[in-house]
């Protein structure tokens, strides 16, 4: 590319300034620093013999670009715009013998860290610009890229089993890199040849396919993937050839023996099963009668009988002792249960009462009085409906302006009454109550609903889920994490809180919902999601594995786009795990800036946290700065953190520099990936310091970016006055610390009690049309895994616990009732009913 244009060059980028001359752009003249070089007109534009070229930068090993013009007074290199510094250049000139003309040779090193500066907005590149005393030449441009290859294969090869004569594909994505990586198959460690082995060839996806699977193929198989930075390996497969047994032909029958019989045989070798396949089907040898009628028929000899007999006998013996061991064992558990049934031995920190309540003349309200007096037994769902008469009728008469007044059956002061007797009944020992991070709760039958105040931590006990003529007193609390054991290997990183509900060992008759924040952007392709449950002798189990749940697992785990609902009938210590399967996971961060609410030095900072993007972690900052006299001075940000093993930058710019100075030696702060990826580092941020001219500066203006190496980035632009708008963080919007945490009875769900009894009757019963709890489910867009709530004895009301889980705070029944109208059910009208009053 050519150009008869002036090139502007920074005076302090360009030397010998005294021999260049700039040459007119559009009647503008360039201006020199000293005298003007007359032009040689003979003389032509530079020509370039030797431009820069593309490179990768291999670990932190700086690269050199090369430039070589004929003729040419002067080349520099100009690398995203902007001059390189004449220091950074090493030059070299000769004079070509055959011309006699210049010929200029320009050398410069670029290293990792000016191209990690670009954040990854736009990739890095250089050219070179050529003088000679007819103008200007430019060179290509050389894009400098970062040469990586990640640790982890996106997709492995995996051993299988095959017949002989089968086709055999395996698979193999290998890791993200620059540039991308080169692919080669081992063989019991061997390099395959492509070209000798012509059953054998590697697809455009680097997949391994054998046309015809031989015997010769069994072998040990790996994938590597290699390129400039690195060579990996993934994981061995195995690749068994197989061959089913086949009979021979018959031999002859041999001759009529003593017993009036003859003989033949076959053998199980044509083939013979090899490596691991199956036998051959059917009898060996037959034996028949030789003399008509003289003789029984027979294809199985005598000692087959008698064996078969005895072990037949045998069998039934055992099968008969089995049966009477199983019935005394049952037996003696029942009386051992009659024993306890009222005992705290299995509820630790609990103990359940029978309270008897006055009744009250309380026709005018829609839900019933708690029947507390039932003897402490276990009710079933049949006994349940006997109480609560539930038919077609309508629950409502005639509607008044489309609302009615639903009230909690138990009023205010015969609630006290019942707590006062409880609390003098109770003959427990107190749990220890951390009101910032721990709630608790008395429940009865009827259910209700525990809370932590700005950490999106709830637990929910449905109606039912506490035997009748039993009441718990039940916990819930989040724990710090750097206090918790909690094992991780490879690629797993903490989602969520880690949350305790309990106490343990408590009896329920059907599933809690507990509901807590992750941080993950979850997806199948990308996340291996496990609930995790600390075991009585403190250790983590997996107990549930998101999308490969089964029927019979008593856990069921609902993930939304920032919440995760965990059905269990077993309370304990939970939390979420996740395991990045390819580098495109990604784990969501919070990005909050404080700085001091006032400040009488000359010295200011402002901190930046990076928070897994939960409540329960704000919460602790908040807390955090509220005892430092911080205040927030930005909005918080969401950043995406992907695992790709680069670590978190943080850079301050754009500052005043003749009001403020950064004290900062680097040009930016690094928090190590390995910190934030795990989930257990609690508070992270860096401090930027600065200090201003005076004190009578005031206004601070400045731009800070956040940002992963080779990732996502964010910036604040920072306006900020430390006088006028210094104040303590009032922190409107959380939640006050002394608001309710406890809810029982009716006042903990949207839907009324008597009208949800009356939907469960409705949808339960499947229904030809399909207007049943399947379609609820659908509608509700519920239905990831029908299978768990087919399981339940009435599945329209664990789909109704989750709808509640999911809408406490936001619930519109209206919405709920036209779901139902939709399904052709006469219900909605019962949901109408003004928001003031639910």
């Amino acid at each position: 590319i050519t150009h008869r244009s002036t090139e502007r060059v920074p005076s302090n980028s360009v030397p010998n300034s005294e021999n260049l001359v700039f040459f007119p752009a559009d009647g503008e003249y360039g201006e020199t620093q000293s005298g003007i070089v007359p032009v040689a007109s003979a003389e032509s534009l530079p020509h370039f013999l030797v431009e820069p070229e593309d490179v990768y930068i291999v670990k932190n090993k700086p690269v050199t670009l090369v430039c070589k013009a004929i003729p040419a007074t002067q080349i520099y290199f100009k690398c995203n715009g902007e001059w390189v510094h004449q220091m950074n250049h090493v030059t070299k000139e000769t004079v070509d013998k055959a011309t006699g003309l210049m010929v200029l040779e320009v050398r410069t090193d670029i290293s990792r860290q000016q191209v990690e500066k670009m954040f990854g907005l736009e990739e890095y590149w250089c050219q070179c610009v050529a003088w000679s005393t007819s103008g200007t030449t430019k060179s290509q441009k050389a894009f400098i890229r970062i040469a990586y290859l990640r640790k982890n294969f996106e997709l492995e090869p995996i051993g299988k089993e095959v017949a002989l004569d089968q086709e055999v594909l395996l698979h193999c994505r290998p890791p993200e890199g620059i540039p991308s990586a080169e692919v080669e198959w081992l063989k019991n460690e061997e390099l395959i040849d492509l070209v000798e082995d012509s059953n054998v060839y590697v697809t455009v996806d680097h997949n391994l396919i054998i046309r015809e699977a031989q015997l010769s193929d069994t072998a040990n198989y790996t994938c590597v993937a290699k390129n400039i930075v690195a060579r990996r390996r993934s994981t061995t497969a195995n690749i068994t050839v197989y061959v089913d047994g086949g009979w021979a032909e018959w031999s002859g029958w041999t001759a009529c023996g003593p017993e009036c019989a003859q003989r033949r045989s076959r053998e199980c070798g044509e083939p013979a099963p090899r490596n691991g396949g199956k036998e051959c089907v059917g009898l060996s040898s037959e034996l028949q009668n030789c003399t008509s009628s003289l003789c029984p028929h027979t294809s199985v000899a005598t000692d087959d009988i008698a064996l078969y007999s005895g072990v037949a006998t045998v069998t039934v013996c055992l099968t008969l002792l089995l049966v009477v061991v199983v019935l005394v064992y049952r037996r003696k558990q029942q009386d051992f249960d009659s024993d306890v049934t009222d005992s705290s031995i299995l509820t630790t920190g609990f103990q359940p009462v029978n309270v008897k309540t006055p009744k009250q003349d309380n026709s005018h309200l829609l839900t019933i009085q708690p029947d507390l007096t039932a003897a402490s037994m276990y009710h079933s769902r049949q006994e349940i409906s006997d109480k609560i008469p539930v038919n077609n009728s309508a629950l409502l008469g005639p509607l008044v302006n489309h609302q009615h007044s639903l009230r909690n059956g138990t009023s205010r002061s015969a609630t006290a009454d019942i707590m006062s007797r409880l609390s003098m009944q109770m003959n427990t020992k107190s749990l220890m109550r951390d009101t910032s991070n721990t709630s608790f709760g008395t429940f009865n039958f009827l259910g209700g609903r525990l809370t932590i105040p700005n950490t999106g931590v709830s637990l929910l006990v449905p109606p039912e889920a506490i035997p009748r003529g039993k009441m718990y007193e039940l916990y819930l609390t989040v724990h710090q994490k750097e206090n918790v054991r909690l094992p991780l290997a490879g690629c797993q990183t903490l989602l969520s809180p880690i949350v305790s509900c309990g106490p343990p060992g408590v009896l329920l008759t059907g599933p809690a919902i507990l509901s807590m924040q992750h941080c993950a952007e979850a997806s199948a392709e990308n996340w291996a999601v496990t609930l995790k449950k600390q075991s009585p002798q403190g250790n983590w189990e997996e107990v549930l594995h998101l999308g490969k749940e089964t029927p019979a697992s008593p856990y069921y785990c609902q993930l939304d786009g920032q919440m995760s609902h965990i059905f269990t009938e077993a309370l304990g210590k939970y939390t979420l795990v996740g395991e990045s399967l390819n580098v495109t996971a990604e784990k969501r961060l919070r990005l909050v800036l404080f700085a001091p609410g006032t400040c009488t030095s000359l010295e200011y900072n402002v901190r930046v946290y990076c928070l897994e993007d939960t409540q329960d972690a704000l919460k602790e900052v908040m807390q955090l700065e509220k005892q430092l006299g911080g205040q927030l001075i930005e909005e918080p940000k969401i950043l995406h953190f992907k695992d790709s093993y680069h670590n978190l930058r943080l850079s301050l710019h754009d500052i005043q520099p003749a009001l403020w100075t950064s004290k900062l030696l680097d040009s930016y702060q690094e928090i190590p990936f390995y910190h934030i990826w795990s989930g257990f580092q609690r508070n992270l941020h860096c401090t930027f310091t600065l200090e201003r001219s005076s004190l009578a500066t005031t206004e601070l203006v400045c731009k800070i970016w956040v940002w992963q190496v080779e990732g996502e980035g964010q910036s604040f632009q920072v306006h900020f006055n430390i006088i006028k708008d210094a104040r303590q963080s009032d922190f409107q919007f959380m939640e006050p610390t002394n608001c309710v945490t406890s809810l029982a009875g009716q006042c903990a769900f949207r839907i009324p009690y008597l009208i949800r009894q009356k939907i469960c009757s409705s949808l339960d019963v499947p229904n030809s049309r399909g207007s049943d709890w399947r379609m609820l489910a659908y509608k509700l867009k519920l239905e990831r895994y029908l299978n768990y709530f087919a399981s339940k004895a009435s599945p329209t009301s664990v789909i109704l616990d989750l709808w509640e889980a999911q809408h406490f705070h936001h619930g519109n029944l209206n919405h709920l009732a036209t779901i139902m109208a939709e399904m052709g059910k006469q219900e909605p009208m019962i949901f109408m009913v003004s928001e003031a009053e639910c």
